[in-house]
């Protein structure tokens, strides 16, 4: 007999009377003091949510995406406020794309076979509870694109967060929670803890009821992850190189890649981190940058400051991550002018802040005597991470040589960066993007178990 939706109902009610989950902080929903009190609560919670139906699922992410976009500003200033990175219009923009463009229910399909032999089907089947680490690059859209994609599949999720931003982190886990709550659904869809540490990670990632780990990090905790034992889909670092050669709309590039590089600071790992650019078209390029795109062209000296304040002591300053071209700029004693938008410079591609991946809006120019040495150094500056890459180009033959040697999860073509994320671009939203492990820009379907169901000789009608 099917499962109506006052049948649900019914079941939703009857579990969590049944409930005893450890207390949480007062008016906060799916926040909890121990790690082992989340994973149980979550373990609870989706008992009940792999029961429900598509319908009832989709209700409640309805319900998230509506609260996501009312709360976009709320969630845009906490996060600039916590961690010092990125800028609020950015950040809200990122929220509305989350709340619009990630996919739900929909993403859950079912392949058929049928012939002479009977009926063959492939379900997607949830993994139960799952894991995740998130970043304090992206802290609340990271967590609300998760939720909409792994609750979609029928699963809950427990998050160990980016101590750097907790508070947002809690913030939009309270959300989702209450959007449950208001469509009908569990609590603790989404859980965490208090204070995340690296201790309570690792009892997320070694507990016997947590099948699946998803972590959107560096590569120390993708590394981490795949390390535990367990199925991990990783989300590690890029350094997306910009390819603009002798055919491309050289115009157009500059205003593409610099309005793609300066999006809430260069944040997004997929945002353009250098350009490589064949030398015939390197200094009309360089002219159209520093002319109409904003951006401040350093000297050698300037540049030489750069590295001792961004690369202090041979490391990335997380205190210059995530900050505007005028403040990074003013660290070095430069007061620039109020429409500065973006740092470049021309530099060879072993340069430390062309060949580092930063997440800040400084661009070093890369110049190369022909197309095949621009992919030949560009494939380099990508490191192997096979994360994200861009091209300027009208040659299709050049797109194409391009996209086989730099073998990325994502390549964008004469587009700002953003696009790849359904933002002036076609597709889909996500902001786990799963190089390392193959699977892409994940969604729903990603955070499901795949099942064949076989009718040998039956159900065949022709």
């Amino acid at each position: 007999m099917p499962i109506s939706e006052s049948m649900v109902q019914e079941i939703v009610q009857e579990v969590m009377a049944k409930m005893q989950i450890a207390e949480a902080p007062a008016g906060k929903h799916g926040i909890f003091r121990d790690m082992n009190d989340a994973i149980e609560a979550s373990k609870k919670a989706q008992a009940i949510v792999k029961r429900m139906s598509m319908d009832q699922r989709e209700k409640i992410l309805t319900c998230i995406r509506r609260k996501t976009k009312e709360n976009a500003e709320i969630l845009a200033r906490m996060a600039v406020d916590e961690t010092g990175m990125g800028n609020v219009g950015d950040k809200i923009l990122k929220h509305h794309l989350v709340a619009d463009n990630t996919p739900g229910t929909e993403d859950i399909t079912t392949t058929a076979w049928s012939g002479d032999r009977g009926l063959t089907l492939i379900e997607m089947g949830p993994f139960g509870v799952i894991g995740a680490i998130t970043p304090c690059t992206n802290p609340s859209e990271t967590i609300l694109c998760n939720t909409i994609g792994m609750v979609a599949g029928g699963n809950t999720v427990v998050f160990n967060p980016h101590p750097a931003a907790i508070k947002t982190s809690i913030y939009a886990i309270n959300l989702v929670n209450e959007a449950s709550l208001e469509a009908g659904g569990p609590d603790n869809i989404a859980v965490t803890v208090e204070k995340p540490t690296l201790e309570t990670s690792n009892i997320m990632m070694k507990h016997k009821d947590i099948p699946l780990i998803a972590a959107t990090g560096g590569p120390g905790v993708v590394t981490a992850v795949l390390s535990s034992g367990k199925r991990g889909i990783g989300a590690g670092a890029g350094n997306p190189p910009a390819l603009v050669d002798e055919t491309a709309d050289v115009r157009k590039a500059a205003q593409d890649i610099v309005n793609g590089c300066t999006f809430d600071n260069n944040l997004p790992c997929i945002a353009e981190k250098e350009i490589v650019a064949v030398s015939s078209i390197m200094d009309e390029l360089m002219h159209y940058l520093i002319t109409e795109n904003d951006c401040y062209l350093a000297s050698k000296e300037e540049q030489d400051k750069l590295v001792n304040i961004v690369l202090a002591g041979g490391k990335l300053n997380r205190k210059c991550v995530g900050r505007d071209a005028r403040t990074l700029l003013s660290m070095i004693g430069v007061d620039a002018p109020a429409n500065i938008r973006c740092i470049v410079f021309e530099g060879p591609k072993e340069h430390p802040l062309i060949a580092e991946e930063l997440m800040m809006p400084i661009l070093g120019v890369v110049r190369a005597k022909d197309f095949d040495d621009a992919v030949e150094q560009a494939v380099w500056l990508e490191h192997g991470n096979r994360h994200s890459a861009h091209i300027h180009s009208k040659n299709i033959d050049n797109i194409t040589k391009y996209a086989r040697a730099i073998d990325t999860a994502i390549l964008v073509k004469n587009a700002p960066s953003y696009a790849a994320l359904g933002f002036g671009g076609e597709g889909y939203c996500t902001f786990t993007i799963a190089s390392r492990t193959g699977e892409g820009l994940t969604s729903a379907s990603t955070f499901t178990k795949r099942r064949r169901c076989v009718m040998s000789d039956s159900l065949c009608i022709r």
